[in-house]
């Protein structure tokens, strides 16, 4: 199954990253604050007056509570809009 975003909506997945702390040890996944970064996995068309500016592939950083969690084949991703969207990381 795939997700189409509509509108201004991008589909995003959270980029894991092990994190260890200066002493070595290492923190698990619910140890660990929700990561901010994610990759971009679906982009909608746009709305009336809002251009897309991120593309497929993209790795972004977004606010701390936006979108809606979906679990798509097993899969979890988020869909926000792209105006939660701060930052694209190059």
């Amino acid at each position: 199954m795939t997700l189409k975003p509509l509108f201004d909506r991008v589909v995003i997945r959270n980029i894991e990253t092990e994190e260890v702390t200066k002493g070595g040890i290492l923190l698990t996944s619910a140890a660990k604050e929700k990561p901010q970064m994610a990759e971009v996995i679906a982009v909608g068309p746009g709305a009336k007056d809002v251009d897309m500016v991120v593309k497929v592939g993209d790795k972004v950083v977004y606010t701390k509570y936006a979108g809606t969690e979906v679990k798509i084949d097993g899969q979890e991703v988020i869909v926000i809009k792209q105006n939660d969207i701060l930052a694209v990381v190059e």
